[in-house]
């Protein structure tokens, strides 16, 4: 008989179980309690303008690559990829900024016109991130985090001494010039974490950066999701929408049998939860919850975000697809976030123009763009703040840009804390998750099998391997494989 599984959430995370569980013959069945898929990669639209409300960035085009040939497929099937150039620009100052180009020649000259000599020690540099790449990404990551032993193989046994120092000194051994600097540590970013507080085995972010490219997915990243929502449907999987599960039901032996729906019981014979893991242990009965209050307030999480989705009526000049504003200060801007959570006074922040790469976002000669600042999890979210931090972001981009945009904003639309929380119910309104480091990294990050209800299953990014896309697809296959392992089909 097949095995009734219920899955919680339709994030990256979940598309990707899902699949894998169905292909191996389970009876699949999606609950989504928002009325569109794809979790944090939904879809926003509004005047003929398109937005994608979460993840902006295809990276590691081979874990997807690697993720549909698992059921003979290809990406190409379900969306198209555009390679961009250049990957994003970076701006440090007034009319100041550099693009970072689309190859790796292109990119070396770039550090050689900033720092003479330094194309030579970033050839070094991204030999031992493409390295750490191999080995991490190709590998270590497909462990689904239950013992410190997954660490230790021929490979990974000459890395381990990366794990006990960090980003930022092996960054700074290398270069001196503080531009080349911030342009190495931002793929950490993508970790959740300070560099100064991320292992270095974590360049291998940099190796996807540089060696691999920013790609876009035409229409966006929820065509990516919606790619993967297809190609289950093909196997079989079952999608129900606006779909809020209330509760997971535990027997009498401490085995999950089902979750309620919508006040309607649902029989299930394996639970598997892509959705926030401190949220899925609410819906149990204290007893069998695994995690405290206070073992989750300890942890440290990734970002929040104060995103804006801005429709103008012209186009933007002096800027590209993505693009990065590091005109103030990281540190500054990161204690904010890590150190003594508040509203940063001197906010860095990131803009994507997909328009620019797309005609699909916006009417013809208007521009969609999407503004991001990174804050702490858990920081007070009023209109007026949001406000406040709008007119700094919008002023910054006039200035360094040299053009006036104000006057041309259609519309705004605001994201942040309290729509995390209302949307994905996410522990303290975190967008990305728990950070990558040291503390909390593979087998030390929550489990994927609780460890007290039977037949019971979590994925996503506050488990291994982390935040992300590309970890999510593979979140999504470690857990679909450590069920089909322990519960069979």
């Amino acid at each position: 008989m097949r095995k009734k599984v219920k899955v919680l959430g339709s994030g990256f995370s979940s598309l990707s179980a899902a699949c894998y569980l169905a292909k191996e013959g389970c009876d699949v069945v999606v609950y989504e309690k928002n009325s569109q898929i794809g979790g944090r990669a939904r879809q926003f639209k509004k005047e003929g303008f398109l937005f994608d409300m979460g993840p902006t960035w295809y990276w590691m085009p081979d874990v997807f690559e690697r993720f549909f040939k698992d059921f003979n497929r290809t990406p190409d099937a379900y969306y198209k990829l555009e390679k961009l150039n250049p990957a994003y620009e970076v701006y440090f100052g007034l009319g100041d900024s550099v693009k970072i180009g689309d190859d790796l020649d292109k990119i070396y000259t770039l550090f050689e016109k900033e720092e003479k000599g330094s194309s030579k020690y970033l050839k070094d540099f991204l030999k031992l991130a493409e390295n750490n790449y191999n080995v991490a990404v190709k590998d270590l990551v497909y462990r689904p985090g239950v013992s410190p032993l997954e660490l230790i193989s021929p490979k990974t046994v000459t890395k381990l001494n990366q794990l006990f120092f960090d980003i930022r000194k092996l960054i700074q051994k290398r270069f001196n010039n503080p531009r080349l600097i911030k342009i190495l540590e931002f793929p950490v970013l993508f970790l959740g974490a300070k560099p100064g507080n991320t292992p270095a085995m974590y360049n291998f972010m940099n190796w996807a950066d540089f060696g691999l490219g920013t790609w876009h997915p035409k229409g966006g990243m929820f065509e990516v999701a919606d790619g993967m929502a297809s190609l289950a449907k093909e196997l079989g999987v079952t999608f129900v929408l606006d779909a809020a599960v209330d509760k997971i039901a535990v027997n009498a032996n401490g085995v999950a049998e089902g979750i309620v729906v919508n006040d309607e019981f649902v029989e299930a014979d394996i639970v598997l939860s892509g959705a926030d893991y401190h949220h899925t242990e609410k819906l149990l009965a204290e007893e069998y919850r695994q995690y405290s209050e206070k073992y989750w307030d300890k942890k440290t999480f990734a970002p929040s975000s104060l995103l804006f989705y801005v429709g103008f009526d012209k186009k933007i000049e002096n800027v590209s697809h993505h693009t990065l504003f590091f005109d103030e200060e990281f540190d500054s801007h990161a204690e904010y976030i890590y150190d003594t959570p508040a509203w940063p006074k001197d906010p860095l922040f990131y803009a994507s123009f997909p328009s620019i790469s797309d005609d699909a976002f916006a009417p013809k000669g208007k521009e969609a763009a999407t503004f991001l600042i990174p804050i702490a999890a858990g920081l007070e979210d009023t209109e007026a703040y949001r406000e406040q931090y709008f007119d700094i972001i919008i002023d910054r981009l006039e200035k360094l840009t040299g053009q006036k945009v104000k006057n041309s904003v259609l519309f705004k639309e605001s994201y942040c804390v309290k729509d995390f929380i209302k949307d994905y119910n996410s522990y303290k309104g975190n967008a990305y998750g728990l950070a990558n480091t040291l503390t909390q990294t593979a087998f030390l990050r929550p489990k994927i099998k609780s460890s007290k209800v039977n037949n019971l299953y979590f994925t996503g990014q506050l488990t291994v391997p982390g935040p992300g896309v590309p970890p999510a697809l593979i979140s999504g296959k470690i857990a679909a494989e450590l069920i089909l392992k322990k519960e069979g089909k």
